[in-house]
């Protein structure tokens, strides 16, 4: 246990049994300790840390306000234990990480679930089936299907590129591969559309959370997880990332994600520059403000 430098945050290792295999974490302390804590989930291949550092700083900003926040390895990431395994299948990690927190700190009596990317759709999967968890924090949430790529390509990546100097500079003095461009371009077109004729068609029916991996449907099972659960929900929203573009297209074209996302219960922030990780200071320091100013406004 250690007390970090001109702080009253205390960080300590905690060790969390799930299933046969131990994960590793680490609970950043507030000298006083409310009622509401904070557990980081990780998605991806990532461990507890996070991107430049990301996790680790956000758990202290968070605790030097008073808010406690534990962040682990899920199974087969970082120093836990176990196999592998993809953001379809935490809830065991999650459960087991949860029983661990409360049981550090029985003063708690609500719990949010913070998650980046697939961990924000692992959180919606989850968050529903457990009453502790009274709030979620979705990033960039993942909601990836090879149609949804391939128009959120179309729309954002190759528009703003005919509009770079970047492009015309390659264009002009010879150095840009015609060939492969051409070839990606009409790839993704053939993609997007196949993804209009199958909707043309019918899309089948949304699967209920929980079963294997279909990523035809992931948006579906992930609105129904949003439709399932009854807490506070704060969505950040990056500009310059190609998964958020993705999930905002989505939006706009679902009626049911809109309607949802409209209830007085979620919030949204929208932060025009950032990129996927909000890997700059004043990004990572905007999220941080955010979710400390909104855990603490209900």
């Amino acid at each position: 246990m250690s007390l970090l430098p001109d702080t009253n945050v205390e960080e300590r290792p905690l060790v969390v049994e799930c299933n046969d295999a131990w994960l590793y974490g680490m609970i950043s302390l507030p000298e006083q300790i409310g009622s509401r804590g904070v557990l980081i989930l990780v998605g991806g291949p990532q461990y507890r840390v996070g991107s430049h550092r990301q996790f680790t700083l956000l758990a202290r900003n968070l605790a030097a306000d008073g808010i406690p926040v534990f962040r682990f390895d899920c199974r087969g990431m970082g120093d836990s234990e176990g196999d592998p395994r993809d953001f379809e299948r935490l809830e065991d990690d999650l459960h087991c990480a949860i029983d661990r927190f409360l049981q550090e700190l029985p003063a708690l009596d609500e719990l949010v679930i913070w998650g980046l990317c697939d961990a924000a759709s692992a959180a919606l999967f989850y968050a529903h089936r457990d009453p502790r968890v009274t709030g979620l924090v979705l990033l960039n949430p993942w909601v990836r299907t090879e149609q949804g790529e391939a128009k959120a390509y179309l729309k954002h990546y190759y528009l703003t590129r005919f509009f770079n100097k970047g492009f015309w500079g390659k264009v002009l003095s010879g150095r840009f591969d015609y060939s492969t461009a051409t070839r990606s371009f009409t790839r993704t077109i053939a993609r997007a559309a196949a993804g209009r004729r199958a909707n043309e068609h019918g899309q089948k029916e949304p699967a209920r959370t929980g079963e294997s991996c279909d990523p035809a449907n992931l948006p579906d099972r992930m609105l129904d997880g949003l439709r399932r659960f009854n807490g506070k929900i704060l969505l950040i929203i990056s500009g310059n990332d190609l998964t958020a573009q993705e999930f905002s297209d989505l939006v706009s074209a679902s009626p049911g994600w809109q309607r949802l996302l409209a209830a007085p219960r979620v919030s949204r922030h929208n932060l025009p520059e950032a990129d996927h990780t909000f890997s700059r200071r004043l990004w990572r320091d905007q999220v941080a403000d955010i979710t400390r100013n909104w855990i603490r406004s209900w």
